[in-house]
């Protein structure tokens, strides 16, 4: 299966470094963050990508020109300011009546097993499924015994509930859900997909990690430096 990463947006949180470069380009520890997304995905057999690039997409050339670790990628000048809806539908073309492919973001990393998320999305028979993940807690949880602190966890997850992690599969039939350039994916198409019993969700327990700040930059580098500590690395 063909795999779309989106990897065109300005980056805005983390100006630090989309000034010079793309976000999905910043470097995690000595490779960028889209070396580690393929990875992910070549480690599971995928290795057909096509990226959905435009802010800086001279930079993604520029390094993935004479790729020997991933020959098989096409990179597409979808526009600086499409949203993430009209990113895909600018790659209709590349895509066959009826054909599944993977989409995901340019900033985010996982261990979820995509054979098992493919069979998943099979056996549903439905337009999309979408890897839901619990998200992280903005602020450290304390846990007090009377008013002794007995734990603190700086990084915790809430267990009560889920989020959009991207690792999406979807069928040809999305494009139907996507108007023109300026379609917000995660609005209407995903809404609409729900509403018409067309979204899936495949339940990741396992890692998943968004940089979407520095903050989120240093932890990933932090757990690059632990060999032992990288869990999207198969």
């Amino acid at each position: 299966m063909k795999t779309i990463i989106l990897a065109g947006g300005l980056g805005s949180r983390i100006p630090e470094y989309t000034k010079q470069v793309p976000k999905p380009m910043i470097q995690i520890g000595s490779l960028p963050m889209l070396s580690h997304i393929m990875r992910i995905f070549k480690s599971y057999g995928y290795d057909n990508f096509i990226i959905a690039a435009g802010y800086k997409i001279k930079v993604i050339e520029k390094y993935y020109q004479n790729s020997k670790e991933f020959k098989n990628i096409k990179i597409v000048n979808t526009g600086n300011a499409t949203m993430t809806g009209g990113r895909i539908l600018k790659l209709k073309k590349f895509f066959k009546k009826d054909e599944n492919f993977f989409m995901t973001y340019g900033d985010g990393l996982s261990d979820v097993n995509l054979n098992k998320l493919e069979t998943f999305h099979k056996k549903h028979k439905k337009i999309a499924t979408v890897t839901a993940v619990h998200p992280p807690v903005r602020f450290g949880e304390l846990k007090i015994k009377n008013t002794k602190v007995i734990k603190f966890d700086e990084k915790p997850e809430s267990r009560s509930s889920w989020i959009n992690g991207g690792f999406f599969i979807l069928n040809y039939g999305v494009f139907n859900y996507i108007k023109n350039d300026k379609t917000v994916f995660e609005k209407f198409p995903l809404e609409m997909l729900s509403k018409n019993n067309h979204l899936m969700a495949y339940k990741h327990e396992g890692f998943w990690k968004c940089m979407d700040n520095m903050g989120d930059k240093n932890f990933l580098d932090k757990m690059f430096k632990n060999k032992k500590k990288t869990p999207w690395i198969k």
